[in-house]
């Protein structure tokens, strides 16, 4: 009997080019790459596009964090010879998919998206929302079905788009038969890691973030500036553990060693036994000892940076190549293809 050989599945995800990546973003999506790279051929895109819907008079500022956003990438551990890195804008067909999904999709449907609702909040839109900005699930979508991914890891504020590119794929497929299979959402241990400041969310826009690429003066700095109990006036005061970033990021970053003495934390902490400057300290070092690794490999890339734009241009080459097949399944799908 012949041996078929099973098809390796498929990972996409992506990250837009605005600024270095942080800790958030690494338990959100980077640890599940690093963790499934071996198991899944792994497609990381740079969403210039996607960046420019809301930078659109600032190209350069995007142009540069391209090569940013990938060393964060490599840095954190993933191998440029298992892992194909391309940049979004360099896939025409993306962007002619995009077309033909937007007969797909309604515009209240985009309106109630929560992940845009939240986005267009947090950057005071108001009513001047770019057409860009506001479509861009639908790029992302087809992002996403263009290699075909099987699976998406991202954070979980990312889970409304993973459910309208699932309805995207399902509605191409009633209308013109099966070309997509409906990818599924990888999402981190930790559902959303607080900003530094308190905020829901850890982002690059709210300043209150603690970047992969910091150096260790400055992680500390942000620890001791960091948002604690403000019901907690003096050491001695039983203070809260539930919702207190000092014990997010402890749980999050502490490894099975730490727990024993993360433990004793918390207990003092509730007791009013332990002041927030010794477990800042605590957590800087915690936070220092992950990042060290991580930044001695950055700074390999940073003095090559040829090497990076090299790895990119391979990436983008092979993803190009995997675009043009799905097009052409796309267009005889919906009887495009003219000229055979």
């Amino acid at each position: 009997m012949k041996n078929i050989m099973k098809k390796q599945k498929r990972i996409l995800t992506s990250d837009r080019p605005t600024g270095k990546l942080h800790l958030g973003h690494y338990v959100g999506s980077l640890k599940n790459r690093v963790e499934l790279q071996n198991e899944y051929e792994t497609f990381i895109m740079s969403a210039d596009v996607q960046a420019l819907t809301d930078n659109f008079d600032n190209p350069q500022k995007v142009r540069d964090n391209v090569l940013e956003v990938t060393m964060d990438n490599l840095a954190v551990g993933l191998d440029p010879n298992k892992v194909t890195f391309f940049i979004q804008s360099q896939i025409p067909e993306i962007a002619e998919l995009t077309v033909y999904f937007m007969n797909l999709v309604t515009l209240a449907r985009l309106q109630r998206n929560p992940t845009v609702k939240d986005e267009m909040q947090q950057k005071g839109f108001g009513n001047e929302i770019p057409v860009g900005f506001l479509s861009y699930p639908i790029s992302q979508a087809a992002d996403i079905l263009f290699l075909k991914a099987d699976l998406v890891p991202v954070g979980n504020d990312q889970s409304p788009m993973i459910e309208q590119t699932r309805e995207i794929a399902r509605r191409f497929n009633s209308l013109y038969g099966h070309v997509f299979d409906e990818p599924e959402g990888k999402f981190g241990e930790v559902a959303r890691l607080v900003g530094t400041d308190g905020q829901a969310k850890m982002s690059k826009s709210l300043n209150n973030a603690i970047f992969l690429a910091d150096p260790k003066d400055v992680v500390e700095q942000k620890v001791m500036n960091m948002y604690t109990d403000p019901s907690r006036l003096h050491f001695t005061d039983p203070g809260n553990v539930e919702g207190n970033p000092l014990f997010i990021y402890l749980d999050a970053f502490g490894s099975k060693e730490d727990q024993v003495q993360i433990n004793d934390y918390k207990e003092r902490y509730q007791k009013g036994k332990v002041g927030d400057i010794e477990v800042k300290q605590y957590l800087a070092n915690i936070l220092n000892r992950f990042l060290n690794p991580i930044r001695k490999r950055r700074a390999i890339y940073e003095q090559q940076p040829e090497v990076v734009g090299k790895i990119l241009k391979e990436g983008t080459k092979k993803a190009r190549m995997e675009a043009k097949k799905t097009l052409l399944e796309v267009k005889k799908a919906m009887k495009l293809d003219y000229f055979k």
